[in-house]
């Protein structure tokens, strides 16, 4: 069994425990997640299996698409519903302001990534940190917002087309503060990772239904997974030397990442550096 099976999870799990059902299910140690979602959160999560897991950090690098709920009024330490209040306001912005505010986030803007998060600074992560009550200073990073929608008005509901490490939360917490009040999300569905959609996503509970035949018949490829990555073709009669780690140069080549393929298989990504082909993940 080799592939990406996209998995839609509930709310409540880790992204780990995913990792546990499937390990169970399918009686397979090799399975990895492709970017942490959230006890909170819900929805697509692709999830290789076997050799597979080696393109899982550049399916995670593609972007995303969620829908969030957010509620104006308060602040937490979470910049979500389950954190510990920090803040309240009575100042509760109109639905014309908010949909006029959120011109300003699209775009690439700057996030300043909240404490309650598995980045590390100085070997340490920040979540643990946050849990003994310290807060340190965090660099910004940029991130991109394709587009930024308020899609249900009654029930404050966005859409968020988005880069790879963007922080839905603090992206709500951020539109609050500009909107000189307070606000945090209250639920996140992630609908879409790079080509794959929630609409193509199992839940574990239809998983468990299913034969491993049938498992294995919904598992999508390597290739379309890194669709977005330019396919370069190198010629058959070099096939053995390339295995046997004999460079390969091509000096019309630029440096972007690439799916390398000979004798019409799919090789694995490599770039080159200075017209000479550097392969990162040997599939």
């Amino acid at each position: 069994m080799l592939g990406i099976l996209v998995i839609n999870k509930s709310k409540g799990m880790t992204s780990h425990d995913v990792v546990y059902h499937l390990r169970n299910k399918l009686k397979i140690k090799k399975i990895g997640h492709t970017g942490t979602l959230d006890p909170m959160a819900e929805g697509v999560l692709p999830m290789c299996i076997n050799k597979a897991t080696k393109v899982a950090s550049y399916i995670s690098n593609d972007s995303k698409e969620y829908i969030a709920g957010l509620e104006f009024g308060y602040e937490t330490d979470t910049q979500d519903s389950t954190g510990k209040i920090l803040n309240k306001t009575q100042n509760i912005p109109r639905i014309e302001e908010i949909k006029k505010v959120l011109k300003e986030f699209q775009g690439k803007i700057l996030q300043t990534p909240p404490m309650f998060s598995a980045i590390k600074i100085n070997g340490q992560k920040l979540y643990n940190l946050a849990r003994k009550g310290q807060v340190i200073e965090r660099p910004k990073r940029q991130v991109e917002i394709y587009n930024l929608e308020l899609i249900d008005e009654k029930n404050l509901k966005l859409k968020v087309s988005c880069s790879s490490g963007t922080y839905i939360r603090t992206l709500v917490h951020d539109i609050g503060i500009s909107l000189n009040s307070f606000c945090v999300m209250t639920s996140l569905v992630r609908t879409r990772v790079g080509r794959f959609t929630i609409n193509e996503a199992i839940t574990l509970e239809e998983l468990k239904n299913l034969s491993l035949e049938e498992i294995n018949s919904k598992l999508y490829s390597m290739e379309e997974a890194l669709y977005y990555l330019p396919k370069y073709n190198i010629k058959d009669s070099f096939y053995d030397k390339l295995l046997n780690g004999i460079k390969y140069y091509d000096e019309n080549a630029d440096s972007s990442m690439k799916r390398i393929y000979c004798k019409n298989q799919f090789i694995g990504i490599g770039n080159f550096i200075d017209g000479r082909l550097k392969i990162r993940i040997l599939i």
